[in-house]
């Protein structure tokens, strides 16, 4: 109980002192409220549980400050104007960061592990605002004391650090909801890699399961149709771990997620075909478009602002957008909603008819012209804009792309100014997220741009160019693109030579474009094998599980099978199974596994370094996939005679 009240204190906080006039007490108590709050919150989703960590307690370490404030009473503080705008400064980065963790312990797990750069975006603009709020108090006026200065102080210094720091995304992670959302990838059926998402996103148990439907339905009402490939692909997906785990549909919740809803109408289940396909809620305003599908008219009509042609539901290309009213299924809606007392959701008066605010709007529009600014700082400044719109969240991705950003930006790509360049490569790097976006940046010739800031960019530049072939080359038709355009090379090259953020950024990229055929015959040319075994003997960069995914890739490959199969590689490879961590092994007994069936003297090789008690060993205490990899090497050994 006592857990609940302070949980209830804390989301009140922010209202109170602008309603009754408390003074600067109120909102410091206020404050402390909310930083209790936050240090009730479990659950923090895996991809940022490390940031939300360390941002709560970060925040515990300001409670000896509020204290001193408040013990110096409110009829000393009444008469500073300015020191009422820095606590409210304070109050407003403080919550700020109460809505961010409770998102990070509360949101879908799939979509802040797709959206992770996003969230560290937002993490990053806590840690500004903390620290500008932090900056800004009188310290001498208000008295505080030695000690409480310095532990701010400390405070400061850690937020600037963090928002410096820039980790690399989880490859592994990336690698597999890659494979996972890739269409025309043949290893879609590998539950293998559906088991290690389900376990690695915390999303095997039924209890979890249940919890992630929530938050999806909920993510789907806040985001709408803006992303509706995204929110189809987190639905996909969540219905694949439900599979493994052998949930049964009927047990998850229906219905539209609604908390006010759910309470009034626990029992009642909504009719299927009242629901938008898109949006998963009840249509107020069902319309027919030509495949003669329904939708919400402001769900559809989003899709079609966002210069899709497709009808959502059965993929058809769309004959022509007029929208005809649904007018029978708006009356049954009525009659049903009539009878089961349920009450229709109002649109809200503050948003367009897209969903988007005039002021948001008019800010992206302005942005835009500015990149073609004669003004230098004018255009600099509009392109840092864009850069840090773009990564927030996918909605302002689709509105800049809407207003024409795209082409400008990569117009840009050719200035000849490394600071310029930087940005506009990072802008379209996160413009890119969004799957229409891809096939834009793409088609205004960005790809042979951003080749040649990876050969010739500054260190971040290069680094943010391979995360851009990366995320372009999530489409078919761009991974041929890239390859032509002699995007393999300087991409090996950085995977060689880069930082460690570079090389893991290269190894993401060469992996992705390592699916199509041809270009692992350019990446091997490129000398890609030998940087994968550089990788794998320094152990420090922690990034053998990435060289043994490639590795795997190029195996199916005749060129790398005959570069790959040397001895020296096979005796590491054995090393591995030997003493790697359990995913090391999963990896690495693949690979062998896939040399092995093509070349059998490998599989005499790795019995010659002692394989063959570590396989036995693995069959019985390593991982469901390991074990499967084992038993089948241990099968092909026993084709051939080879079993000791």
């Amino acid at each position: 109980m006592e857990r609940q009240r302070v949980m209830e204190r804390g989301e009140k906080a922010g209202v109170s002192s602008s309603s009754n006039g408390g003074g600067e007490v109120d909102v410091v108590v206020e404050m402390m409220d909310v930083i209790e709050a936050v240090g009730l919150y479990v659950g923090y989703r895996r991809t940022q549980r490390k940031e939300c960590l360390n941002l709560a307690r970060r925040l515990k370490l300001l409670l000896p400050l509020l204290e001193e404030i408040k013990e110096i009473g409110n009829y000393k503080l009444v008469s500073s104007e300015g020191l009422k705008t820095s606590l409210d400064n304070l109050k407003k980065a403080l919550l700020g960061a109460k809505k961010l963790l409770k998102k990070c312990s509360c949101g879908s797990k799939i979509y802040l592990a797709m959206e992770s750069e996003a969230v560290m975006s937002s993490f990053h603009a806590v840690y500004e605002k903390l620290n500008q709020a932090l900056d800004d108090l009188p310290y001498d006026e208000l008295g505080i004391s030695v000690e409480v200065k310095e532990q701010v102080e400390l405070t400061r210094m850690q937020l600037k650090r963090a928002k410096k720091r820039s980790d690399t995304q989880d490859i592994e992670l990336a690698m597999d909801l890659m494979v996972v959302f890739s269409k025309k990838d043949d290893r879609n059926a590998d539950s293998a890699i559906l088991e290690r998402l389900a376990i690695k996103l915390e999303l095997h148990a039924i209890p979890d399961l249940k919890a992630e439907e929530i938050a999806v339905r909920k993510l789907v009402k806040e985001r709408g149709v803006q992303n509706a490939e995204s929110m189809q692909q987190i639905n996909d997906l969540l219905g694949k771990f439900k599979q493994i785990a052998g949930v049964d549909e009927t047990i998850v919740l229906d219905g539209p997620f609604s908390s006010k809803s759910l309470q009034r109408c626990r029992s009642l289940l909504i009719p299927h075909e009242f629901l938008c396909p898109i949006t998963l809620e009840i249509m107020v305003d069902p319309v027919i478009v030509a495949t003669g599908q329904t939708y919400e008219r402001e769900s559809i009509q989003k899709w079609l602002n966002s210069n899709h042609r497709t009808c959502p539901k059965t993929g058809q290309t769309l004959g022509h957008l007029s929208l005809a009213s649904n007018f029978a299924l708006r009356n049954l809606i009525q009659e049903w909603c009539e009878k089961n007392n349920y009450e229709l959701p109002k649109k809200d008066a503050c948003l367009g008819s897209d969903g988007v605010s005039a002021e948001l709007k008019e800010e992206i529009s302005s942005l835009v012209q500015n990149l073609s600014s004669c003004e230098f700082e004018v255009r600099r400044e509009a392109i840092k804009k864009i850069r840090m719109l773009a990564k927030e969240n996918p909605d302002n991705r689709i509105l800049i792309a809407n207003y024409g950003g795209i082409p400008p930006l990569v117009q840009l790509l050719s200035y000849q100014d490394p600071n310029i360049q930087e940005h506009t490569v990072t802008a379209l790097l996160n413009l890119s997220i969004d799957e229409t976006n891809k096939k834009l940046v793409a088609r205004e010739g960005a790809i042979p741009a951003i080749v040649k800031i990876l050969q010739h960019g500054t260190n971040e530049a290069r680094e943010n160019s391979a995360a851009a072939l990366f995320s372009l080359s999530m489409l078919d038709e761009n991974k041929v693109l890239i390859g032509a355009s002699n995007g393999i090379r300087p991409l090996v090259h950085l995977l060689q030579n880069g930082t460690i953020r570079g090389k893991k950024d290269a190894a993401t990229a060469l992996f992705n474009l390592s699916l199509n055929q041809t270009n692992k015959s350019r990446a091997i040319k490129a000398g890609i094998i030998p940087a994968l075994l550089h990788l794998l003997e320094e152990k420090n960069l922690g990034m053998i599980d990435e060289a043994l995914s490639i590795f795997l890739l190029l195996a199916s490959h005749p060129e790398g099978r005959n570069e790959i199969g040397k001895l020296s590689f096979i005796k590491t490879l054995v090393e591995i199974i030997r003493n790697g961590t359990p995913k090391n092994k999963e990896c690495a007994l693949s690979v062998l596994l896939q040399l092995g069936l093509h070349n059998s003297s490998i599989i005499l090789a790795a019995l010659q370094y002692g394989v063959y008690e570590h396989l036995v060993e693995l069959t019985k205490s390593g991982t469901n996939r390991a074990q499967r990899k084992a038993n089948s090497i241990l099968q092909h050994m026993s084709k051939y005679g080879h079993i000791p």
